[in-house]
């Protein structure tokens, strides 16, 4: 009876989700190349214009700001001509010119023409206000920004730019190339459709119930063929697959080969957006993380090098200069024409920032206790920091803290950045970047051979679905005509 109940659900499951799954694993090979169109960071710099040093200082800008709240972050850069500081306090966030006297710009046209000229200097072909997302806008958070003003551009590349008529920001920017290849690739492996993502909650909603019923599927294949193979062997004292016909013996042999896999992949991607089960692991102390190797607030009034001292030093090359902090140690995070620097703001002079082992080992047992850390220096990437793309540098420190949830801190010496594990974000990590993109030591280290294993299992995990939509299709067609027949009975009776 169990069995039987298990043949239905495969069966019946399996014909309405084997085209989602042959979708997904096409589309995930195309996303292996191509992911969905954003404006980079790095673009937004490339528009940015170097800073002068006729600039105020840092206390008369934040006396403008109510003296009751406290800074989060402060940065200061330079757009069409205009020096702007960017304060976050724990009340709102400002927008504060570096000329008291001065005004933030009014959105105009005129505006808006001035900001586009700058990410592409292309003829016009037209311009759309929109009031509605679209599909490369697909964002719920993204509505305060109405209208959007979308400008399209007569070059080679047909680039499509976003602007918010509220604050002037670039939302995105695309190509005719990005824009097929999403259609290919994040647009159907995401379910990015504007109508069901502009709602994140129901997009959430959506993907885990599909992602869910994919399991379920899933397991029901795996236990039908390992239940078919066990017959054939009771039955026949042969060990093979008991289907003659091709497209039977297609699905099975290789759905008992990837199931595995499609399973791992299907319920890791429903663990993006869902976190690790309590039950499986859970934090057994918060500590203040943040509040110590961070800080509550910056004091950017306070600090011993002035930051225009910085724009003097570097003349010519600054774009943007950030405050931060790092434990007792204040920062200057820069952004120059060429290159990422971070400067250590404790001393009155220019210096880069160069954690020292027990500066980084006093910040962690400011937060865990004295003599419980042991850090050592990290010349390769291991089990948890690593990063395909190769993003995250090295060498970095590794501080492991023998708790009740093993933590462990990465901590980069250049720029004070830092990265926290314990056995609950290990869990995570396992159950989502694991499994889901095959991010193993072994073979991120090795590139040409992960690349080579993930196109073998995604094309087994592709032959998988491309047989159970030809199996689907032709039950449905059956169910169909064995209908119209008993139709056409009753009809003759």
């Amino acid at each position: 009876m169990v069995t039987k109940l298990v043949y239905f659900i495969h069966r019946i499951l399996g014909t309405f989700l084997s085209i989602l799954f042959l979708i997904w694993f096409l589309s995930g090979l195309v996303m292996m190349y191509h992911t969905f169109p954003k404006v980079w960071e790095k673009e937004k710099i490339e528009k940015m214009e170097v800073l002068d040093t006729s600039l105020p200082s840092i206390e008369s800008v934040t006396s403008r700001i109510p003296s009751n709240e406290k800074i989060l972050n402060l940065e200061v850069s330079r757009f069409l001509k205009q020096t702007i500081f960017r304060i976050r306090t724990d009340k709102q966030e400002y927008l504060l010119p570096a000329d008291s006297i001065e005004k933030l710009p009014d959105i105009t046209s005129e505006r808006i023409n001035q900001i586009a000229q700058l990410w592409n200097s292309a003829p016009v072909l037209r311009i759309d206000t929109l009031h509605k997302l679209d599909q490369w806008i697909p964002f719920g958070q993204l509505k305060k920004e109405f209208p959007i003003i979308k400008i399209y551009f007569s070059d080679k590349e047909k680039h499509e730019l976003y602007i918010s008529s509220q604050s002037g920001e670039v939302l995105q920017y695309t190509t005719v190339k990005e824009r097929f290849w999403s259609w290919l690739g994040a647009i159907p492996h995401w379910i990015y459709f504007t109508s069901l993502r502009q709602d994140r909650e129901l997009w959430i909603a959506s993907v885990i119930i599909l992602s869910a019923i994919g399991v379920v599927m899933t397991l029901a294949g795996l236990y039908v063929g390992i239940h078919a193979f066990v017959q054939r062997r009771k039955n026949k004292y042969v060990f093979g697959s008991p289907y003659k016909k091709k497209w039977y013996w297609l699905h099975h042999i290789t759905g008992l080969i990837f199931g595995i896999l499609v399973l791992t992949w299907i319920f890791s991607g429903m663990m993006s957006l869902v976190d690790t089960p309590k039950w499986i692991a859970k934090d057994k102390q918060h500590y203040p993380i943040h509040q110590i190797l961070e800080g509550n607030e910056i004091n950017p009034g306070q600090y011993p090098l002035d930051y225009r001292e910085v724009i003097r030093q570097l003349p010519g090359t600054v774009k943007k200069i950030e405050c931060g902090r790092f434990f007792d140690k204040p920062l200057y995070h820069i952004v120059t024409t060429s290159k990422k620097i971070t400067l250590d703001a404790s001393f009155p002079k220019l210096q880069p920032l160069n954690l020292k082992e027990t500066e980084i080992t006093k910040a962690i047992e400011s937060i865990h206790g004295k003599g419980s850390t042991k850090t050592t220096f990290l010349k390769e990437y291991d089990t948890y920091y690593l990063a395909k793309s190769g993003h995250l540098p090295l060498p970095v420190y590794k501080s492991e803290i023998a708790n009740a949830d093993n933590s462990c801190y990465y901590v980069n010496p250049q720029n004070g950045q830092y990265r926290y594990y314990n056995n609950r974000k290990r869990w995570d990590f396992w159950l989502y970047k694991g499994m889901h993109g095959l991010t193993f030591q072994f073979l991120v280290t090795r590139p040409l051979l992960r690349l080579t294993v993930l196109w073998v299992l995604m094309l087994g995990g592709t032959v998988v679905s491309v047989s159970g939509v030809v199996l689907g299709t032709r039950y449905v067609i059956r169910k169909i005509r064995r209908l119209s027949q008993r139709k056409q009975k009753k009809l003759n009776k």
